[in-house]
Formats: C-alpha cells, sequence, structure tokens
C-alpha cells in the first residue's frame, strides 16, 4: 500500500511537468526567443539609452505571450500536417499531450492577457500592433498563405516583424522610420532565414503538400533566391545607420555580420550549383547568429559615447 501511495506521489509531479513543458511547446519557445531579441535592443534604441526595466519586463511578458499565443493557434490549425511531418511529430497535439479544444482554449486566452497587458503595462498602440501580429500570423500565413503558395513564408512573415514595432511604440507612443527601418530588415530576414530549413525538411513539406519554395523549385532557384534576400537584408539594415543615427559598433557589426551572412548564403548557392550536399543548416543557423549579433548592436549602440 505505502508502494503504491509513493508510486501515485511520484508520478503526480511529473504528470505536471509534462503537462506544464506541454503548453510550453505549444507556445514554441524557440520563436519567442528570437523575436524578443528584437524587441529589447529597439527600446533601447527608442528611449536613446536605458528605458524603465519595468516597462522593459512588462513589454517583453506581453510580447512574449503575444507570439504564445500565435504559436499555439498556429500548432492548431496545422495539427493535421503536424502528423504527418517528422519533424513535427513530437509535437503536444500530436503526441496527445494536450486536447485540441484544450490548446484552442489556451491560445484564445493568452491572446487576450496579451493584448490586455500591453494596454495596461505599455499603451494602447503596442496592445494594437500586438493584436495585428497575431491576426497577421493566424489568418494570414497560417489559414491563407501557407498552404497555398510558395510566397506563404515571405509574406507571412511579417507577422514576426512586428516586436520591432511593439517595442518602440511601448516607449514612445507612436511609431518613426528607425522602427520601420528594422521591420524591413526582419522582413527580408525571413526568407534567407527559412529556405534553407525548408530544403532541408523537403520531403516533409512536400508529403504535407505545403509548397514551400524548396519543395517546387529546384535547389540553385532556392539558394538564388536566399543570396538576393540576403543581400536586400544586409541593405536595408545599413539604412539605419544615418537614419537613426547609428555609431561605429553598429556600422562594424552591420557590415561584418552582414558580409558573413552573404558568404554564407552564396556558400550555400554554389553548392548547390555543382550538385554536392547544400549543408543548409548552416546559412540557418549563420541566419539566427546574424541577427542576434544586428539587434545587439542596435541595443548597445546608444549607450556607448561615440
Amino acid at each position: 500500500m505505502d508502494t503504491a501511495l509513493d508510486h501515485a506521489v511520484s508520478t503526480r509531479p511529473r504528470s505536471l511537468r509534462r503537462t506544464v513543458a506541454a503548453y510550453v511547446a505549444l507556445t514554441k519557445p524557440r520563436v519567442i526567443e528570437l523575436l524578443l531579441v528584437t524587441t529589447a535592443p529597439v527600446m533601447i534604441l527608442a528611449a536613446d539609452g536605458l528605458p524603465s526595466i519595468a516597462l522593459v519586463l512588462a513589454t517583453l511578458i506581453g510580447g512574449a505571450l503575444s507570439a504564445g499565443s500565435a504559436g499555439a493557434f498556429n500548432m492548431y490549425i496545422d495539427r493535421d500536417i503536424d502528423r504527418v511531418m517528422n519533424r513535427t511529430q513530437n509535437r503536444p497535439l500530436v503526441t496527445g499531450e494536450i486536447s485540441d479544444r484544450a490548446a484552442l482554449i489556451f491560445a484564445y486566452a493568452i491572446g487576450v492577457i496579451s493584448i490586455v497587458w500591453l494596454a495596461l503595462t505599455t499603451n494602447w498602440l503596442a496592445a494594437a500592433l500586438s493584436l495585428a501580429a497575431i491576426v497577421f500570423y493566424v489568418v494570414i500565413y497560417t489559414l491563407v498563405l501557407k498552404r497555398r503558395t510558395e510566397q506563404n513564408i515571405i509574406w507571412g512573415g511579417i507577422a514576426g516583424c512586428f516586436p520591432v514595432l511593439i517595442g518602440w511604440s511601448a516607449v514612445t507612443g507612436s511609431l518613426d522610420w528607425p522602427p520601420f527601418i528594422l521591420f524591413l530588415v526582419v522582413f527580408l530576414w525571413t526568407p534567407p532565414h527559412y529556405w534553407p530549413l525548408s530544403m532541408k525538411y523537403r520531403d516533409d513539406y512536400a508529403a504535407a503538400d505545403v509548397p514551400m519554395l524548396a519543395v517546387i523549385r529546384d535547389r540553385a532557384t532556392v539558394g538564388v533566391q536566399v543570396v538576393l534576400y540576403a543581400w536586400a537584408t544586409v541593405a536595408a539594415s545599413l539604412l539605419l545607420i544615418p537614419i537613426a543615427p547609428m555609431g561605429a559598433l553598429y556600422t562594424a557589426v552591420a557590415v561584418l555580420a552582414g558580409g558573413w551572412f552573404i558568404v554564407e548564403s552564396h556558400r550555400l548557392y554554389g553548392r548547390a550549383v555543382r550538385g554536392q550536399e547544400a549543408a543548409p543548416m548552416r546559412v540557418f543557423h549563420a541566419s539566427i547568429s546574424y541577427l542576434t549579433l544586428l539587434f545587439v548592436a542596435v541595443g548597445i549602440d546608444p549607450l556607448l559615447p561615440f
């Protein structure tokens, strides 16, 4: 009897941990991390120094809830294709850790909380932009574009650009050219970030009948597009220098990290043209490092005396 009781006590916390972990997975935490990396530095740029820590934390919490809501809606809508794709077969709606109904309620709940939270702790403009980001990702990308066109990730990626606008507006209560330049950077960065991933998992997307560019075009064509968008991303990042204006640190990072990103993109194209193993994940990981370095520089540069 003691053994049975001990077993019940020991499995209860484990079940709770598994449930919590499943709900966290439902929010796509890796995507949230990347979005938050673009939010906090923009707030420093908007304040031309360090903004209130309370304001930064409030904005990051609201942004995380907003992005988590969009991710949860996405997993609910895409649960049918997630069951087909190997890389998504461990998602909580596929494994049954969370029911479809519970996932939908959770998505709505944290979405509403995010908007109310931002309205109360920042301002209504930031809250409205948060709502727009959720609607764009769920409706425009997930429901309209993803399964219909190879342009899905280009225009659907706009949803991931909203955090820079949210961060700026949370500080200033308005919008200006610098956040729109950074919006453009993230917009142009998204395709060369995501297309290499779709090359890696081409068979998965093909099996799920999702028309990613890598599914309906050959590797060389995808490589060309990655190169073109990488160049465009770096060019857009340089526009911030005279507009913000930015100093020596940001300029150096934009040029050097941008050059590295472009070189990796050209290597991907070169391997694809020669019929070699494309190694697309090198560009995928390089793109993440590039964007992280760029936005860290956005946040540090205003704090420097030069």
